[in-house]
């Protein structure tokens, strides 16, 4: 009930807050809360069942693809939102029986090939999914009327899912399953000792997981009307794993640090990069390659000011205001 109640109250505050918000900045937090689907899922992967997966980004462009193949043919959101999450939870499934059998960097290794391939399955099948171009499609206008903002619509959407999924990953944590996740990524061998079966444990996590990033996907394609190859690459995956990091890896409210980076940083580094004078060539050349520079140095420097990442780091301060 308590976690019913703080999303109940999250929610009124968030979408009163999108009345308030010019269109660009309801169009940020619309991405923040895509973002947020992704790495919630990504956090109780990594953080809170111990497999590190470098294919999120993939998982991401799964759903995302499904949802604008499934709007070009129904114009149904809904359906097309639920039918992202089903194909992407398939895709996460036989992904996750075989990265059951692995460990270390073999495990990173298989995840990374899937971020590599799966972008590449656009171009090689172009007459379907758009190729380099992607596809487009169209979302019905706001049901309160053609004057309703289409960004705050958007964010509602967004926000909608991004509540959702905090709420049943909270109440995932807090349950059997949640402990079970926590006593393998600990112990594999203690945890199988004490009943838990290991294997099937890592690819419930992995389907979970999968799950947050087709949502957050098919919200990120919801968001632009369109999808492409170049909009879920290597980067984004990691981008993905250095924002959990960043944010506090094994919690939730990490994951929600980590989804507001992942939007603050590359809209900071552009806003710099507008206000020193640079030649073309090298703005160019900056373009791509300094956020992740910047979200690379954000890392080393949380990681040796506050191993528990930005979560982590609050977390103790408030421990020891609790104690004085």
């Amino acid at each position: 009930m308590k976690r019913y109640l703080w999303t109940i109250g999250f929610g009124v505050a968030l979408f009163g807050l999108t009345c308030l918000l010019p269109s660009f900045q309801n169009y940020q937090l619309a991405t923040v809360a895509a973002y947020l689907c992704a790495t919630a899922g990504l956090t109780v992967l990594t953080g809170q069942c111990g497999q590190l997966s470098l294919g999120h980004g993939a998982l991401m462009a799964t759903g995302a693809y499904t949802v604008a193949l499934m709007q070009s043919a129904f114009e149904n959101l809904p359906l097309s939102l639920v039918a992202g999450v089903l194909v992407t939870v398939l895709a996460g499934a036989v992904i996750g029986v075989a990265a059951a059998r692995l460990r270390g960097p073999y495990l990173a290794g298989v995840t990374l090939a899937v971020a590599v391939v799966v972008p590449g399955i656009a171009t090689m099948f172009h007459d379907v999914l758009g190729g380099d171009q992607g596809l487009t499609f169209y979302l019905a206008p706001p049901p309160f009327g053609y004057d309703f903002p289409f960004e705050r619509w958007q964010a509602w959407i967004a926000l909608t899912a991004a509540l959702l999924t905090m709420l049943l990953l909270g109440n995932l944590a807090a349950s059997r399953y949640g402990r079970a996740f926590r006593a393998v990524r600990d112990d594999e061998i203690a945890a199988q000792l004490s009943g838990i079966h290991v294997a099937r444990t890592q690819v419930l996590a992995f389907v979970v997981s999968a799950a947050g990033a087709g949502l957050g996907g098919g919200v990120l394609a919801v968001l632009a009307l369109s999808v492409s190859p170049g909009a879920f690459s290597l980067t984004l995956s990691l981008f993905l794993v250095m924002a959990i990091v960043v944010g506090g890896l094994g919690s939730l409210a990490g994951a929600v640090w980590g989804a507001f980076l992942l939007v603050a940083l590359p809209d900071l580094t552009a806003r710099v990069t507008e206000v020193v004078p640079l030649s073309p060539a090298l703005a160019q050349r900056l373009e791509g390659n300094l956020p992740l520079a910047v979200f690379g140095i954000t890392l080393v420097v949380v990681m040796l000011a506050a191993p528990g990442g930005i979560q982590g780091l609050i977390s103790s301060a408030l421990t020891a205001k609790r104690g004085r």
